[in-house]
């Protein structure tokens, strides 16, 4: 026996370098085990599921060798097999759920909240802020959060949505001559207007100038980020960096990244400036709508001011999150609501008698009051995201086993896709489901759904937190171009030819035509 190591002849065991060789096997083949025995339950549970067969090692990924188009059509014909279907897309699971009782487990559970992995390009953009963070960073984001959409603080940004609503109308007027147009790049830099001054307090002026430097950056990423998510080759960094895609994608982060500083530098600034000089409302005098204009950057700055200890690169990802989230997804919703109103003219004559008896034909601004009246409206708004979701799937991996549907079991690491669009298309919630028909929000019809049967924002603990923003948007600018004009659509909602990259967007553009409208007219 020495005195710092111990030798026993005749055995392996030695503190020297095959002593080490040894323990280094050994923990390998116990990790490799372990790692088998876990993955060959987790196996087993998925293939109990229905699903389609795949190939050995490849699964069912031949099928979804195709354009963004062509994988949501695949994933959706999926959902032919059941409300509960699994897929294997390599060696990787996953599970589509695609009605109210297969989602209602998921929904209703406070610990499988995990975003999959599908969010990971979205990282170098937005961080790990309130959409793609997990755990304990999330419950503690999403509690700060929460204050800052209180209806009474999102009242102080309708201002702010009408005012680019009336911009986006006189936009249009050149337009409103019967000729068929596309408005969806409209509808775009409207969102993108209203985003920056909400989040931000700065203006773009995307409408005037929509070739600005931060304008172009925004639309490309967003490009490139869908365009990396659905090319499998493009997932590995070595590969997407000789592509020379990666210092084009690093190129536009940097500007983006530099705008939201530099905006974050200057607001600081002004509000220690402010703080300095004039009295800082109280909690409850911001609730009671004291302090006007309040963008999101403030409510973010005076947080980190107080005991949350944010940093500027944490607040930069908030405020780069609440771009994301609330440009393309609710530029859909634009384009989508006007669109089913083009095709049915009845229910858009509706519309315009509402605002007409509660806007006339007058320039005033439009208050929180007007948007309460407007329940019909809110009604086709609701239809249209039930028919077309700006987000037709949600992507949840599951951190705890989950019994799901008809006692169907989903085991720990299993990729869920919440298959949204097929959700609102059940016959049993929603009769004739492919009709376009905002009485299914009639409070008589709504009170008896199934509370997961429509879930436009998601639902449960990780629910959109600015549904109500988009919702208030939506009316303000929606009711400034139906107050003004009528519009017409010759495609057939048979003939839509729709993709879901991120969001549910037009292959080509909404291409309508529009008329201007007298009062009452």
């Amino acid at each position: 026996m020495s005195e710092l190591g111990v030798t026993y002849e005749g055995t392996i065991w030695s503190s020297g370098p095959g002593f080490m060789t040894y323990l280094v096997t050994t923990i390998l083949i116990t990790s490799l085990l372990a790692w088998y025995i876990k993955r060959r339950r987790m196996v087993a549970l998925v293939n109990l599921l229905p699903g389609p067969n795949g190939y050995p090692i490849i699964g069912i990924a031949l099928d979804m060798n195709k354009d963004s188009q062509g994988i949501f059509k695949q994933l959706i014909k999926y959902t032919e097999l059941g409300d509960v279907v699994r897929i294997w897309v390599g060696p990787v699971p996953m599970i589509i759920l695609s009605s109210a009782k297969a989602v209602e487990a998921l929904f209703s559970s406070q610990v499988n909240i995990e975003k999959s992995k599908e969010y990971k390009p979205l990282h170098p953009w937005l961080g790990t802020g309130l959409l793609t963070s997990t755990g304990s960073k999330w419950q503690s984001r999403r509690k700060m959060l929460t204050p800052a959409f209180h209806f009474k603080i999102l009242d102080n940004f309708i201002d702010v949505f009408d005012s680019q609503a009336c911009k986006l109308v006189e936009k249009l007027r050149g337009k409103a001559d019967g000729h068929l147009f596309n408005i969806y790049p409209h509808f775009t830099l409207c969102a993108l207007d209203i985003i920056c001054e909400t989040a931000m307090g700065r203006t773009v002026n995307a409408q005037d100038n929509e070739n600005s430097e931060y304008v172009r950056a925004v639309r490309r990423i967003g490009e490139m980020i869908v365009e990396r998510a659905f090319k499998a080759w493009l997932h590995n960094d070595i590969v997407y960096w000789l592509s020379g895609l990666a210092k084009e994608h690093d190129t536009h982060i940097n500007v983006l990244h530099k705008f939201t500083h530099d905006t974050i530098k200057e607001r600081r600034a002004l509000y220690h400036q402010l703080k300095e000089t004039t009295h800082i409302p109280t909690e409850e005098e911001k609730l009671l709508g004291k302090k006007k204009k309040l963008a999101f950057l403030d409510l973010l700055l005076e947080a980190a001011d107080g005991e949350s200890n944010l940093t500027d690169d944490n607040i930069r990802e908030e405020v780069d999150t609440f771009m994301f989230a609330g440009h393309d997804t609710t530029t859909v919703a634009m384009n989508w609501s006007l669109y089913l109103l083009a095709r049915h003219p009845h229910i858009q004559a509706r519309v315009h008698d509402e605002l007409d008896s509660i806007l006339g034909d007058g320039e005033r601004p439009v208050t929180t009051s007007d948007l309460r009246e407007m329940k019909y409206l809110e009604m086709c708004i609701k239809e249209s995201l039930r028919l077309l979701p700006a987000v037709p799937t949600i992507g949840r991996e599951i951190s705890e086993e989950l019994t799901v549907g008809d006692n169907l079991r989903v085991p720990v690491g299993g990729n869920i896709i919440i298959a949204l669009y097929k959700i609102h298309r059940d016959p049993e919630h929603f009769p004739d489901p492919e009709k376009f028909d905002p009485d299914r929000f009639l409070p008589e019809n709504t009170s008896k759904r199934h509370p997961f049967a429509y879930v436009p924002f998601s639902a449960g603990a990780r629910n959109c937190i600015g549904q109500r923003f988009a919702l208030l948007e939506l009316k303000t600018v929606l009711a400034r171009v139906l107050q003004q004009y009528r519009v017409e659509s010759d495609t057939h909602f048979n003939d839509l030819q729709i993709t879901a990259q991120l969001v549910l967007r037009p292959v080509d553009g909404n291409y309508l035509r529009m008329y201007p409208r007298s009062h009452g007219v």
